[in-house]
Parts: structure tokens; C-alpha cells; sequence
């Protein structure tokens, strides 16, 4: 079996990232709607197939439709899936998912209400072959038990893509821990598996764009677990011109018998390409290769949709994931530079 699917909002390229998963799945792409018609353009050029709704009405009123996926820019992606649940839809949004614990608390109360699926899409984890990778192996305890998880998600903001005003704007994305860092927070809670998670501290500043008044370009948060596992993450929007991709994204899990490391973009030094994996244990040192591990994430979450399951991810987790995002965020020390 497969879902008919649509998307809404192309403000940002993870909308493509979230249509791919699916498309591969099995799953049929039907509508698309931007109030742009330029972006709904280059996305129809590269699904040639969609159909372009003059509203977002006429999607939500097509009964056939059974999952909305979303990048209009984050601080109305709470909104949207408000409406999208309320329709008898499932939800899929790029991150973060929101922008304010108040978005979460009137979504959390409509998904209990109408028991329909509001998800993020966590690009780094669900996206990358290593991770899904990494994730194996540690579930199969090859490094034993985890208690040390760190992340690094540098960014390039100024560079040979365009950004939208919104971007610049920590108002309109609630700030760079919200927004990037709620990939690392992922992250630490599915590798430790932790249900609780406490917030030790916080930073934030902008070292290097003055120009936008409203802008942080360094974060980072120390966090701990279950049973004493500890993470640190720190992102930015510094990656230099000369780095030929937009981020040199780095994991680094610590287990009582071993540890991983995974360099998901780039090998800086080393080989080529991305999804580079390696772990030490009472074996040795190796390399993994990663290139032929499959993406279990959209058919994952298809599953999910038409079993009302929650094997992607559970539903309480992408809650948790942006509270902590938000909390950290509001907490957060703001480092003058």
C-alpha cells in the first residue's frame, strides 16, 4: 500500500529533502501550493507530475491526500499543522517545527484531540547513511552503553545560495539553538535513549553579522540524560568559503566499550564524498563504508501513516526534541563579543 501525498510551503530546500524521502518510499506526490509563484516553479520542474493548487484549501479539501509536508517559513509551520490536523491530515515539517512553547502547547492539545501525526523532518539523522549507520551499530551494542554524545553543526549563511529575509530574523526561526541545534538534541535523545533530559547551560552571540541586529551566529548547550549521559553541541554559521560544501557536520558517540565517529558531509583530509563512519573497540580502529545503507525514514513514517504507528518516531519525542530546543534557547546566555 502507498499514501497520495502534498506539499505547502517551499521557503526552504528541506522540502525537497522531505518529498525524496517519501517519493522513494513509494509514496505519490499530487499537490503542491507556495504563495510564490516562482518557488512553486522550480518545484514543479522537478516534479513534473504535481499538480499546482490555486489554494491551500483545495488541498485540504482533497479527501484523497493523506500527509501535508511543509517548509513555509518556522514561525507559521505550527500554524499550518494545526490547520492540516484539523483537516484529518498527518503533518511533516522541515525543522524546527516551532518557534514559541506556546505553538507547542495548542499543538500538542489538537494532535491529542484528533490523534493525526505532527512531524519534523531532522534532516541530519534521517537523511544521513552513516547515522543510520551509527544508529545500528549502537543498537546492537557495539560500543556498549552510551554516555557521552557530542554534535557540531556548522553552517554557511552567506554564500552562493539565497537566503529569505525570515533567515536572518532569530524572531521569525526562534534563535540558532532552535533551529539548528534541534538536529544535535535529536540526536542525544535517540542515541541515549533518554526520556529526560535537563539543560546544564546555554550560549548564543553573533560574532561575525553585524548587519542583522536580529541574528545569532554561534550556540551552543550542554545537556544531561538517563543514567548520566552527557552531551555537548555547538552550532554556528561560520563555515569558511573555502570548505566545498556548506558544513563540515560532525557526531561523535562515546560508548563504555568503544566509540564512533561521523563526519556527514565531508572528510577534510581524507576521502571523498560524505557519510564517513568510524569506530574504535576492542577490535581496532575501521572505517565503515555507508554508501549502500538504505534511508529507512520515509518508509518508516508511509507505515506509520497507514497503520497509525509510530516506528519513524515517536510522537512524544518530536514534542520533547523542540521543547528542549526552546528551553535551551530561552535560557540561553547571550555571550557578547
Amino acid at each position: 500500500m502507498s499514501i497520495r501525498f502534498a506539499a505547502i510551503g517551499m521557503s526552504h530546500p528541506h522540502i525537497y529533502n522531505q518529498a525524496d524521502a517519501l517519493i522513494s518510499a513509494g509514496a505519490e506526490l499530487a499537490w503542491c501550493w507556495d504563495d510564490d509563484p516562482a518557488r512553486m516553479a522550480e518545484f514543479r520542474a522537478k516534479y513534473p507530475n504535481v499538480r499546482l493548487a490555486r489554494a491551500v484549501d483545495e488541498i485540504l479539501d482533497d479527501s484523497t491526500i493523506a500527509l501535508i509536508v511543509s517548509a513555509v517559513p518556522p514561525d507559521a509551520r505550527a500554524a499550518l499543522g494545526v490547520r492540516v490536523l484539523r483537516a484529518g491530515k498527518d503533518y511533516s515539517c522541515a525543522k524546527p517545527g516551532f518557534t514559541t512553547l506556546d505553538q507547542i502547547a495548542d499543538v500538542r492539545r489538537v494532535q491529542a484531540e484528533t490523534g493525526q501525526i505532527y512531524a519534523i523532518h531532522f534532516s541530519e539523522r534521517f537523511d544521513s547513511r552513516a547515522t543510520v549507520r551509527a544508529s545500528e551499530l549502537v543498537r546492537a551494542g557495539m560500543i556498549g552503553r552510551v554516555v557521552n554524545l557530542i554534535g557540531t553543526g556548522p553552517h554557511r549563511f552567506l554564500g552562493s545560495i539565497p537566503r529569505p529575509d525570515w533567515a536572518s530574523d532569530a524572531r521569525r526561526f526562534g534563535g540558532i539553538l532552535n533551529d539548528l541545534a534541534s538536529h544535535q538534541i535529536d540526536q542525544f535523545i535517540h542515541f541515549t535513549d533518554s526520556e529526560n533530559v535537563e539543560i546544564v547551560s546555554a550560549h548564543v552571540g553573533n560574532v561575525a553579522h553585524p548587519q542583522f541586529s536580529h541574528f545569532e551566529d554561534v550556540g551552543d548547550l550542554h545537556v544531561r540524560g538517563e543514567g548520566g549521559a552527557t552531551g555537548y553541541m555547538r552550532v554556528d554559521w561560520l563555515t569558511p568559503r573555502g570548505l566545498p560544501t556548506w558544513g563540515d557536520v560532525r557526531l561523535y558517540v562515546m560508548g563504555t566499550t568503544g566509540s564512533i565517529e561521523v563526519r556527514k558531509n565531508i572528510d577534510i583530509g581524507g576521502k571523498s564524498g560524505g557519510d564517513h563512519l568510524y569506530i574504535v573497540d576492542s577490535d581496532g580502529v575501521r572505517q565503515i563504508d555507508c554508501a549502500d545503507v538504505p534511508l529507512p525514514y520515509g518508509a518508516q513514517l508511509m507505515a506509520d501513516i497507514l497503520g497509525r504507528t509510530q516506528t519513524a518516531m515517536r510522537q512524544d519525542r518530536w514534542f520533547q526534541v523542540s521543547e528542549l530546543a526552546l528551553l535551551a534557547q530561552g535560557r540561553a546566555v547571550r555571550i557578547k563579543y
